[in-house]
This record gives C-alpha cells, sequence and structure tokens, in this order.
C-alpha cells in the first residue's frame, strides 16, 4: 500500500531521511522549497461574519496567493485553506475584501498568519481601519490599496480553495508606500 502525506502532516521519508515523493513526482518538502523562491505581494483578506455574536464578527486573514484574474469584468482570486475559518466564512458569505499591504505593515501580515492566534476581534483591536460601505468588510488603514470583492466562483483545488471575486469597489489610499513581500518565508522589502 503507497504511503500518503498531507500538508498537516510531516512528509514519509526513507530510511535515509530523504523524503517520499508523491506518485506524481516532487515530495511537500521539495515543492515548498521551489514556491518559497516565488516572491508575493501580501495582502490581509477580510470578511464580516453577520452571525458572529450580536454586533457580528470581523475575520482577517494573511495571504500571498492573490492575483489578478481579468480586467473585463474586474476579477482577482485568493487562495484560502479548506476548513480554515476564512474558507468557511466565505462559502457562506459573499462578500469580502482586499486590502494590499505597504512594507510598513509586516506586524499586520504577522500577526493575522499566526497559527495558534487570539479571536479575530483582538487582532482588529488595535489597527486601523475602516469598515467597506459595499463588503462591509474591514479595510486596513495605510494599505497600498482596498478592494472590496463579491465572490463569482469557487474552485477546489486540493487543499485549498480558489475564490474568485468580482471587484465591486477599489481604494487607494497608501499609493505613495513600498509594497510589502514574501520571499523564502519572510516579509520583505522590495528592492
Amino acid at each position: 500500500m503507497p504511503q500518503t502525506t498531507s500538508t498537516t502532516q510531516a512528509p514519509a521519508t526513507t530510511p535515509r531521511g530523504e523524503p517520499i515523493p508523491h506518485p506524481e513526482g516532487v515530495s511537500n518538502d521539495e515543492f515548498r522549497a521551489a514556491m518559497s523562491r516565488l516572491t508575493a505581494g501580501v495582502t490581509l483578506v477580510t470578511a464580516h461574519d453577520a452571525d458572529g455574536g450580536p454586533r457580528g464578527e470581523d475575520v482577517g486573514m494573511t495571504a500571498t496567493a492573490f492575483m489578478s484574474v481579468s480586467l473585463d469584468p474586474p476579477l482577482v482570486m485568493v487562495s484560502v485553506r479548506n476548513g480554515s475559518r476564512m474558507d468557511d466564512l466565505l462559502a457562506e458569505q459573499p462578500m469580502w475584501a482586499v486590502s494590499l499591504l505597504s512594507e510598513s505593515q509586516r506586524q499586520i501580515a504577522g500577526r493575522f498568519s499566526m497559527k495558534a492566534r487570539l479571536s479575530d476581534r483582538l487582532l482588529f483591536a488595535d489597527i486601523a481601519w475602516t469598515r467597506g460601505a459595499v463588503s462591509g468588510s474591514p479595510l486596513v488603514g495605510g494599505a497600498l490599496a482596498t478592494l472590496e470583492c463579491r465572490t463569482e466562483q469557487r474552485v477546489e483545488a486540493g487543499d485549498h480553495t480558489l475564490v474568485i471575486g468580482r471587484v465591486l469597489e477599489v481604494g487607494l489610499p497608501g499609493e505613495d508606500d513600498s509594497p510589502l513581500t514574501y520571499f523564502k518565508g519572510n516579509y520583505r522589502k522590495l528592492g
């Protein structure tokens, strides 16, 4: 019986400690190492959960797997881990937002990417943000740009779901700043 691995467990290894590749080729470690060399912009994806208590609850996650998909109509895509709080919420709530983070917002990116993290309510507590008029989602103050979106399509892809959203509103609050990027497992400045 072939051994299988998942992203939540360490990959299987040979007696010499070498990773066992998936039946189609590379191991989780090899794939992760190759993809770490792809520089990505850092975003904060947010949504408002109206069912999360008396006043609802704001939810956020750091994402580097975010991209423009189409100009006409204006579509973007974010990849969310299956079973995550954001995946569950976006399966029910079609409205969400994205804040493109500047290099001075590294702390925000780190805060919302923690694995064993505090409640989202506490994570938003001392961050400057406004509520999006269209999506009702938090928009981070000082971001390079903000986009308010409505889900058009969800595509399951392995252990993630690709959420494609139509951009309904755009803001450019911090257009003179430099972007925060992610490369080889660390947040970095451009240049």
